[in-house]
């Protein structure tokens, strides 16, 4: 049998192992999934025939590379930063690799070496990164291949809650990392593109500047800048592009409420509050107020951010229970971000019936005979359960098709590589449609760039 090997069994494994199973036997399969957790291994591969669950420790330089030695392909959906450990391996021993994260300058350092053994390591093949690339792809190639050239490119995605489960004000839940989510925008400036012109939006002022979103049957949606919207230009090929543009999207209303807690200092986690265990969540939110002998920390913030008692915003505030002065932090040496999120997950954490949703929005911009077009182009997935959320979906899938099309031989160019080829994005953005994760393009007249207008 063709033995696959996935170390990492956390969230977003459950709808790749499940395609892998479902496969076993047609495609002569043996999956073994690698974790710390045993229990949490095999709760996902059940008493499956074509699969068993093992300790591993990726920094068990000894169990990992017998481990490795064993398969014949690896998927690694471990954190990002722990991909290397076994990517090293799998150079050595002379096995194809997949991963959904972004290449570190450490995996792109492989890169020479992965060629001249013919292995394949495969990156970025996820959802963002990776349906974003190999959807865009698609579109961009054939705008190109009809004689198209393409002057605008705009890329949001978001990771939300379902319309059925979305039943608080923020119109928001925790449905990835809660931390990524804190700190998302931090570390410099956005910078994208736009009409010719570099643009840069500081971290402060990031969530003040939003776009406007429509999607057909879903609603409007705003969407606020990645950190870098250029990293991809000269990748997809856009180095005469003159509008580039990335952002993350949310439900409206969103940032112009998270900006209180940027304006505040509250996602800062650069230093630790002293005596944090011992702080209620009033006392955090009073930390970053100025002192006053009379007035209370609600009549504080209102004042500081001129808050009006009838805003939105405010009972947002409110609905989070941040004023509570009986609920303690409880963490040790905490960061203004890790109390921030600490209180955010008392409201914000899925309950055991919510679904989740990702949705995502491409606009494309040509020209062709002197004339300007517009393509936009959307995907929303729905999950199922908790077990098989879309983040699963969207994840999981395209890690499991690209997977199986390098032992097939269907993906052969090797090295160290993203899926923005036709070889990749053209068979898995088809078979990703039969579960669901399909585009909707439609031709719209060429508005230019949006500005950010909020």
């Amino acid at each position: 049998m063709r033995k696959i090997l996935v170390i990492g069994s956390g969230k977003s494994a459950s709808s790749l192992l499940k395609y892998l199973l479902d496969k076993s036997v047609s495609e002569n399969l043996f999956i073994t999934v690698g974790d710390l957790n045993l229990e949490a291994a095999k709760k996902l591969i059940g008493n499956h025939q074509n699969a068993k669950a093992m300790v591993l420790d990726i920094f068990d330089k000894t169990s990992r590379t017998n481990a490795i030695k064993n398969a014949d392909i690896v998927v690694s959906m471990l954190p990002a930063r722990f991909h290397i450990e076994a990517a090293k391996d799998c150079v050595l021993l002379g096995k194809h690799m997949v991963t959904a994260s972004y290449v570190s300058p450490e995996m792109q350092a492989l890169d020479e070496d992965a060629k001249a053994k013919g292995l394949i390591l495969m990156n970025e093949i996820g959802v963002d990164p990776g349906i974003d690339h190999m959807s865009a792809m698609h579109v961009i190639d054939r705008i190109r291949n009809n004689g198209g050239k393409i002057i605008l490119f705009e890329s949001f995605t978001g990771g939300l809650v379902a319309p059925e489960s979305d039943n608080n004000l923020w119109n928001y839940k925790f449905t990835w990392n809660p931390r990524n989510v804190v700190t998302a925008g931090q570390g410099g400036a956005a910078k994208f593109l736009q009409e010719g012109t570099y643009k840069y939006i500081p971290y402060h002022r990031l969530f003040r500047r939003t776009e406007f979103l429509d999607v057909d049957g879903f609603g409007r949606f705003e969407a606020y800048a990645n950190r870098d919207s250029l990293k991809y230009r000269s990748v997809y090929g856009l180095d005469h592009v003159k509008t580039l543009y990335r952002g993350t999207m949310r439900r409206v209303g969103f940032s112009r409420a998270w900006n209180i807690f940027v304006t505040l200092g509250m996602t800062d986690d650069s230093y630790t509050i002293d005596d944090s265990e011992n702080m209620s969540y009033r006392d955090f939110i009073n930390a970053f107020l100025t002192y006053s002998p009379s007035d209370s920390v609600e009549l504080k913030l209102r004042h500081a951010l001129k808050i009006d008692q009838d805003d939105i915003v405010w009972d947002k505030l409110i609905e989070l229970d941040i004023f509570n002065a009986e609920k303690k932090v409880g963490l040790k040496k905490a960061t203004p971000a890790q109390i921030l999120q600490k209180i955010l997950m008392d409201s914000w954490t899925l309950d055991a019936d919510d679904k989740d949703m990702i949705v995502m929005y491409h606009k494309f911009g040509y020209e062709k005979e002197g004339k300007k077009h517009q393509i936009d182009a959307n995907m929303v997935v729905l999950g199922d359960d908790q077990t098989y959320t879309a983040m699963a979906k969207t994840v999981g899938l395209p890690v499991a098709m690209a997977t199986l099309a390098i032992l097939n031989k269907k993906i052969t160019t090797p090295g160290v590589q993203i899926p923005i080829t036709k070889e990749v994005y053209e068979p898995i953005l088809k078979e990703l449609e039969a579960f669901g994760v399909t585009f909707y393009e439609k031709e719209v007249p060429y508005l230019g760039y949006n500005p950010l207008n909020n």
